[in-house]
């Protein structure tokens, strides 16, 4: 059973989702969110929360979620509709 979000967590409004991606059924979508404490990206599942880390409106911070992107697709994630 995964960890209860913390409470900042339940506060965060997503801004957008930066992409999705789909192998055998599963999906993961990395979504950037905005809470008191600033910007979070978000690698998400339909259960829960894989990744949570700060987020900055820098080209080295998109870069990084495209390269998680990236390496998932080498690994047979496809692109689907956000």
């Amino acid at each position: 059973m995964p960890d209860p979000p913390p409470s900042d967590a339940l506060n965060a409004r997503p801004i957008t989702t930066l992409w999705k991606l789909g192998w055998e059924g599963a999906t993961v979508a990395c979504v950037i969110y905005r809470n008191h404490a600033g910007l979070q990206l978000r690698l998400e599942s339909p259960t829960g929360t894989i990744m949570n880390e700060p987020f900055e409106m820098q080209p080295r911070m998109f870069a990084r979620s495209h390269a998680l992107r990236d390496s998932l697709k080498r690994r047979g994630w496809q692109d689907v509709p956000a």
